[in-house]
């Protein structure tokens, strides 16, 4: 009995499995469907390397070059220039690079890793950061050698910390630093933490800090001017938006942005 039975059941079976293979199958195809149709495989991203100090302008130029290049995203990466400079001579993929100075696009592009001329579409100065308060009671640079305070600036490495250098070079100081960090946006933390009772930071950084600090301005006498180049990267994904972006940031629309945070026209 059952054995006349089987050739009933394996029918049945048959039917399901195969019936649940076809639901698989249908289930695949429309995942794929939906992967082909999402837009992303014709998503243009564009890939910035920006100096730590064009954290808040790029990334508000980021908006109004997505809002008018539909399909498209910015992909920034902030830091040191003399640490993105090392990433693009090794290979990083980059469409853009922004540098905080000459010397760091230089270097960029002694290395051939440069698509065309750079261009100079910014400048900055730094400032003396404070914590809300000064409870340091710092007056301005000459106490940048009092031993007794803790004080910070950028690595020497970094654009920022180049620029210290020569602020006390300037200034005659013979500074008596506690701490250097690896970018401009560091030096601000330290400050913002109460951790350092002052450090130099750009304008820039100030404006974007807000309550959390005050600033002490550095006498024109003693200034240093950052120069800001921007290129397209050499064998980048996305020349044609590189170009694109840069066109934006050396507009009249780019330079107001810039201007509200603090740079100077170059």
């Amino acid at each position: 009995m059952s054995a006349s039975k089987l050739p009933l059941r394996r029918p049945r079976n048959f039917r399901l499995l195969a019936g649940l293979l076809l639901v698989f199958a249908l289930a695949g195809g429309s995942v794929a469907c939906r992967s082909d149709n999402s837009g992303s495989p014709d998503e243009e991203k564009l890939v910035v390397f920006a100096a730590a100090s064009l954290t808040e302008a790029f990334t508000d130029l980021g908006k109004q070059y997505e809002a008018e290049h539909e399909g498209s995203t910015v992909e920034f990466s902030f830091g040191s220039s003399s640490d993105l400079a090392a990433q693009i001579d090794q290979g990083a993929p980059a469409d853009v690079f922004a540098s905080a100075d000459e010397a760091n696009m230089e270097r960029v592009v002694g290395a051939g890793m440069a698509d065309g001329e750079p261009e100079e579409f910014a400048g900055n100065v730094l400032e003396i950061a404070v914590p809300q308060g000064n409870p340091g009671n710092v007056r301005g640079l000459a106490d940048f050698s009092n031993g007794d305070l803790r004080l910070a600036i950028c690595d020497l490495a970094a654009p920022c910390g180049n620029a210290a250098r020569e602020v006390f070079s300037k200034a005659g100081v013979g500074a008596s630093i506690d701490s250097y960090e690896p970018d401009v946006k560091s030096v601000l933390t330290k400050v913002e933490l109460g951790e350092v009772d002052a450090g130099l930071v750009y304008h820039s950084d100030v404006l974007a800090a807000g309550d959390p600090i005050e600033s002490i301005a550095i006498p024109a006498r003693d200034e240093v001017v950052s120069t800001y180049p921007i290129v397209v990267v050499k064998d980048a994904g996305d020349p044609e938006g590189g170009r694109e972006f840069i066109k934006l940031v050396l507009s009249d629309q780019g330079q107001a942005e810039l201007g509200k945070w603090g740079f100077r026209e170059p």
